[in-house]
């Protein structure tokens, strides 16, 4: 049976999406959220004509001249009355342009003279002069629904005015790792032991995406320990496994999913590292059960968990998204699976270079720490040479 492709796979895990409630986050907690409705502002933007830097208000008409300096306007502080033909006022940066001015000059181009000033030359209308509303209007859309809430977003809602916003609640996730051999880091190891390095960076991974990630869970190569796991990890709106997918002795997990009353949608994917990533769903929960070793699991989350999450949430493009690049050294295709090469990413100008990492092995996490892109080279005969045009993603 040929495998899906990773577009394939992309496509089943979406079409069962369902995008989470609503519900309204105060603007200091909305950091990294996903907004379910358009954010408008609540005020004109900015809310008045203000000054784009230290100088003097005057009227373009009265220019160039002599000007009496009438008084001085900080920020903040609007002038008193309106400005006069003949005058000036002192202004600072962001300062309330006064009425009956239409121009600020530089403090830099002009003579003072006592309690007056001297332009030598015309001032248009306008200059220096940020009109009210000449960024938004009242009302207008500041950040659209299905967007996701960075700094600079978060910095335009709290200029426009707004408190609070409507946004998808934050998917619950749990994660969990399996292996009799695992062990917690810190703990002594034994022999045939390793530590367990999946469930941390998995978890670390669904909190980046916007998930609240219940603490991670690792289990023997036990089915009542698996039950009992994947039982409370289903009640989650996503389940992330990391091991025991396989067909081995010990590969218990999509057994005990579907006794479980897991629908398998797919599994094994035609990509290098992760071919043997399954999913399925038990109503409204998503379960993704990613390969063991940590390389595998960690491309299997950034091409389809951290996708699904961010759809969860309602991301207008929930990715993966990839950005155009050139390969710095020559990498050999896999005739039958799309494989992602760990790579660093430099980015020179408009111009990004990868470079592969050395060590592409699914199990040399510590090289692809290294990392900070991953390289799609399309499955297919021979090599992509350096400085082939190339996709890549990258890794946050």
């Amino acid at each position: 049976m040929a495998l899906l492709t990773f577009e394939e796979a992309l496509r089943e895990i979406l079409s069962r999406v369902q995008p989470l409630p609503a519900e309204t986050v105060p603007l200091p907690e909305a950091a990294g959220r996903v907004l379910a409705d358009d954010a408008r502002a609540a005020t004109d933007l900015p809310p008045f004509a203000s000054s784009a830097m230290d100088g003097f208000a005057v009227r373009g008409d009265d220019t160039p001249g002599m000007l009496q300096v009438v008084a001085r306007i900080a920020a903040g502080r609007p002038a008193a009355r309106a400005l006069r033909a003949g005058e000036a006022m002192a202004i600072a940066t962001g300062g309330v342009v006064p009425a009956g001015a239409d121009a600020v000059v530089p403090i830099e181009v002009v003579a003072e003279r006592g309690d007056s000033v001297e332009i030598s030359e015309r001032v248009e209308p306008g200059t220096h002069v940020r009109p009210r509303g000449g960024d938004l209007v009242a009302g207008d859309p500041v950040v659209k629904a299905g967007t996701v809430l960075r700094p600079a977003e978060l910095g335009a809602l709290a200029a426009a005015g707004v408190g609070e916003v409507v946004c998808s609640r934050r998917p619950r996730a749990a994660v969990v790792t399996t292996g009799t051999e695992l062990r917690r880091p810190g703990d002594a190891l034994e022999p045939g032991q390793i530590f367990e390095a999946n469930g941390v960076m998995l978890a670390a991974a669904l909190s980046a995406a916007g998930a609240l990630v219940e603490p991670p869970v690792s289990v023997s190569d036990d089915e009542r320990e698996h039950r009992d796991a994947l039982e409370r990890g289903l009640t989650a709106d996503v389940l992330v496994t990391s091991g025991g997918v396989s067909v081995g002795p010990h590969d218990l997990v999509r057994k005990i999913e579907t006794e479980l009353g897991v629908e398998e949608v797919f599994w094994r994917v035609a990509v290098k590292p992760g071919k043997p990533i399954s999913f399925g769903v038990r109503g409204d929960t998503l379960v993704f059960g990613l390969p063991g070793n940590p390389v595998s699991s960690l491309v299997c989350f950034e091409l389809f968990v951290r996708t699904a999450v961010l759809a969860l949430q309602g991301a207008c493009d929930p990715g993966p998204s990839f950005a155009p690049g050139e390969l710095a050294a020559p990498i050999r295709r896999n005739p039958e699976r799309d494989e992602f090469v760990r790579a660093r990413l430099r980015v020179d100008g408009t111009r990004a270079t990868l470079e592969p990492v050395v060590g592409q092995e699914s199990h040399m996490i510590a090289r692809a720490a290294a990392a900070n892109a991953l390289v799609l080279a399309p499955r297919g005969e021979g090599e992509l040479a350096a400085g082939s045009a190339v996709r890549y993603l990258t890794l946050r």
